[in-house]
C-alpha cells in the first residue's frame, strides 16, 4: 500500500495553517497599526455653559449669561506626512450670545490657536512640526488607545500644565458607555497683565501690573476604552484679576461652574467611537478568534483526509510463478 495525497486534502489543510497564521498577525501585527492618530482629521466639538464673563463695553461683569466654547480641530496632512506624526492644528473659541454667530473668530470672548503633535501610536506629545505651546502628559484632545483604569496627566492649556485625571468608574453617553476620569485645578496664577489700577481696587495707580488666577472647580471627561476618544466633557473653568499679592479676586473675568459638550457634540463623538472601535475589535478579536478557529478546523479535517487518503497499488507479479506461454 502507498499513500495518495488528494487535492482537497492538501487544499484545506494549506488553508488552515495559512488561517492560523494570520490569526496571530491580525491581532499582534496588523491591530496594532491601524490603532494611529489620524493625520486627516477635522472634528468641531461645542460646549455650553450659564456663567458669568467681564464686557469689555460695559466695563463690568455679568452674571448669568450663556456661555459657548466651540473647538475645531484640523489635521495638516502635509507636515504629518513628512513627519511621521500626527500634527493638529487647534482653535478655541469662548463666545457669549453677543458674538455668535461669529463671522471672525477673533472677535469672541476669547481665542486661542495652538498647534498639537503627538506620536501617532502612542498619543505622547511629539516636540517637532512648529509645535506652539510645549505640551506634556499623556491626554489633551484624546486619550491614547486602550485607555486603563488609572490615572491620566491631562493638559490643561490655561493651566500651562498637567492635570491628574482618576478614574472614577463607568458612564454611558447618550446610551454608550465609557470610562469616567476627574479632577479638578486649585486657584492657580498663571500670568499677568497690565490694567487700569482702579480695576482691581486700587484707584490712585493709573496701571497695575494684576495677576491673572486660574482655577477649574470641576472636570469629568467620559472617554472611550477602545480608541480613547473624548465622548463627553464637562469643566467648570474660572479666571480672575488680582491685586499685586492680593488673596481675593477683584474682577471676574470667565467663570462657568459646567461647562458642557452639546447634546450634539455627544452623539458625533459616540457614533464616531462606535465605528473606529468596531475596526479595531474586528482586528484585535473578533476576526482573529474567527480565523485561528476556522483555520484549525479546516487544518484538523485536511490531515485526516491527508492521512487517511490511502489506495492499492496493482499487485507485481510472484518471485518463481510460471507465466504461460502462448502457443502459435
Amino acid at each position: 500500500m502507498r499513500r495518495s495525497a488528494s487535492p482537497l486534502s492538501l487544499t484545506l489543510l494549506g488553508i488552515g495553517v495559512f488561517l492560523l497564521v494570520l490569526a496571530p498577525m491580525l491581532a499582534w501585527y496588523v491591530k496594532p497599526r491601524a490603532a494611529v492618530n489620524p493625520i486627516d482629521i477635522d472634528a468641531v466639538s461645542v460646549s455650553e455653559g450659564m456663567g458669568s464673563y467681564f464686557d469689555v463695553g460695559e466695563a463690568e461683569t455679568l452674571d448669568d449669561r450663556r456661555i459657548t466654547a466651540t473647538q475645531r480641530v484640523r489635521g495638516d496632512v502635509a507636515a504629518s506626512k513628512e513627519s511621521g506624526k500626527a500634527v493638529w492644528d487647534v482653535v478655541t473659541t469662548v463666545d457669549t450670545d453677543k458674538s455668535l454667530p461669529a463671522a471672525d473668530p477673533h472677535d469672541a470672548l476669547k481665542f486661542d490657536q495652538a498647534r498639537w503633535v503627538t506620536d501617532r501610536r502612542t498619543n505622547r506629545p511629539a516636540h517637532c512640526c512648529e509645535e506652539e505651546p510645549y505640551h506634556e502628559g499623556e491626554a489633551y484632545l484624546k486619550f491614547p488607545f486602550g485607555v486603563e483604569k488609572r490615572t491620566y496627566q491631562w493638559w490643561d492649556a490655561t493651566l500651562g500644565s498637567t492635570v491628574a485625571l482618576s478614574y472614577a468608574g463607568r458612564e454611558k453617553v447618550q446610551g454608550y458607555e465609557g470610562y469616567a476620569f476627574t479632577g479638578a485645578v486649585p486657584p492657580t496664577k498663571v500670568g499677568t497683565r497690565q490694567v487700569p489700577g482702579v480695576l482691581v481696587g486700587l484707584r490712585t495707580a493709573p496701571q497695575v501690573l494684576a495677576e491673572e488666577w486660574y482655577s477649574n472647580r470641576g472636570i469629568r471627561l467620559v472617554v472611550d476604552q477602545v480608541t480613547g476618544r473624548v465622548l463627553k466633557a464637562r469643566i467648570g473653568p474660572r479666571q480672575a484679576l488680582r491685586a499685586p499679592d492680593s488673596a481675593k479676586d477683584a474682577v471676574v473675568l470667565l467663570d462657568v461652574p459646567a461647562l458642557t459638550h452639546t447634546t450634539a457634540t455627544q452623539k458625533a463623538a459616540v457614533e464616531k467611537a462606535k465605528a473606529d472601535g468596531a475596526k479595531l475589535r474586528a482586528l484585535g478579536t473578533t476576526v482573529p478568534v474567527g480565523a485561528g478557529a476556522v483555520g484549525f478546523l479546516l487544518a484538523a479535517v485536511g490531515a485526516a483526509l491527508l492521512v487517511r487518503g490511502r489506495r492499492p497499488d496493482a499487485p507485481e507479479p510472484a518471485t518463481g510463478t510460471p507465466v504461460p506461454q502462448m502457443v502459435g
